[in-house]
């Protein structure tokens, strides 16, 4: 399982989505729009979420191996 930000991340993508596909059937190119954007957000914090969890992973076996535990 992810961080917080891997999660909000994925949970924006999929309302932008459903956002941008009722923009889409209801004919509303701003209401589209705004969905895409946040799609496009989403994508973006669930990267950051990802980067975060990585570091946090060199950190810790970085640590195990300065501390010989």
């Amino acid at each position: 399982m992810g961080n917080k930000d891997e999660v909000k991340g994925k949970a924006k993508q999929l309302k932008g989505a459903i956002k941008a596909k009722v923009g889409e059937v209801t004919n509303n190119p701003s209401l589209e729009a705004e969905g895409e954007a946040e799609r496009r957000e989403g994508k973006v914090q669930e990267k950051v979420g990802n980067v975060r969890r990585k570091v946090g992973k060199v950190i810790a076996k970085a640590g195990k191996a300065l501390g010989g535990k």
